[in-house]
């Protein structure tokens, strides 16, 4: 089993849960969150004055899948948040020693 984490632009959102929901994959956690990467934030201009926007919003997604999953899961993560443009976001993958379902006591890919 994996733990899949995303971070991507928030109107994005919707296009990702729709390509994971494809490849079967029924549950996910979203956080909204703030960061920067490369980009370093921006600036914006509000009445006049110009002020910097270090921390930009973001959206965090969870998922844990069955190994076998993996790869189609972050390529389809990818293929759905791409604009091309700063600020895509990253995934990154770790490993998962055990999951129960807190409800039924199933374990590992059941808790699924």
């Amino acid at each position: 089993m994996k733990f899949v984490m995303a971070i991507i632009k928030p109107f994005k959102l919707e296009a990702v849960r729709e390509a994971l929901t494809e490849l079967g994959i029924q549950g996910l956690t979203v956080t909204e969150v703030k960061g920067y990467g490369r980009q370093k934030g921006h600036t914006e201009i509000y009445r006049g004055a110009e002020y910097a926007v270090s921390f930009l919003p973001k959206v965090k997604i969870e998922v844990a899948v069955e190994t076998e999953l993996v790869e189609r899961a972050v390529d389809a993560i990818v293929a759905a948040a791409k604009t091309g443009q700063i600020g895509d976001g990253k995934v990154f993958v770790y490993s998962i020693e055990k999951a129960v379902r807190i409800r039924t006591g199933e374990t590992d890919a059941d808790a699924l």
